[in-house]
């Protein structure tokens, strides 16, 4: 327990101390705001929730990876981040593909956290069902990311343009989908195995 104690204030501090860093002269504030808020959502519901309902080791690493990749997307903007602005020249891409690593990681760390909380609630077992069901629930949040992303452009107009870092791809949004129903297979592919072994060290499953 308390080596639990001692990871989850080590992530903590990571995630606090790149919140503020990200925080400090973005390059676009209306975008970074967009960008951290589901981290600043989160935060207050995994504190709430952290003893009715405490994730596996390997969830709440996960979940500091994605808030890490989403407020330094807000710091920069997706399409302007430094170390892919530079991939972007030295191999000739045609965008800077930040926003693509993101939406991949968009599908690999709720196909995971999907996983445990089917697992934990529901008769499911690991299996056909439960990965399919699992797929379907990563897409589902993809595909809702873009109808928010939709909506906030009707909102706000031009402000909202870094926002979707579509990058004058008419095929962003299907792309975006893909990417995430790929971070998400690629997440039960590599990441079953040790997340069933910790569910099961824990007395979960």
């Amino acid at each position: 327990m308390a080596r639990d104690r001692s990871f989850l204030l080590v992530l903590l501090g990571i995630v606090l101390a790149v919140l503020v860093w990200s925080g400090h002269e973005p390059r676009d504030r209306f975008t970074w705001f967009l960008e951290v808020l589901p981290v600043l959502l989160a935060l207050p519901l995994l504190f709430l929730t952290r003893r009715a309902f405490p994730f596996t080791r390997l969830a709440y690493g996960l979940m500091a990876m994605h808030a890490v990749v989403l407020m330094v997307g807000g710091h920069y903007t997706y399409a302007e981040m430094p170390v892919f602005e530079w991939l972007q020249g030295e191999l000739g891409w045609a965008r800077n593909h930040y926003d693509r690593v993101g939406h991949v990681v968009q599908g690999f760390v709720p196909a995971i956290l999907a996983r445990e909380i089917l697992l934990r609630t529901s008769p499911l077992r690991p299996g056909k069902w439960l990965t399919f069901l699992v797929l379907c629930v990563a897409l589902a949040i993809s595909a809702f990311y873009e109808l928010v992303e939709w909506w906030v452009a009707v909102a706000s107009g031009d402000e909202a343009v870094a926002f979707l870092a579509t990058q004058g791809d008419v095929w962003d949004t299907q792309w975006d989908m893909l990417l995430a129903l790929l971070g998400a297979i690629a997440a039960l592919l590599l990441l079953s195995g040790v997340h069933t072994r910790q569910l099961r060290r824990r007395g979960l499953l």
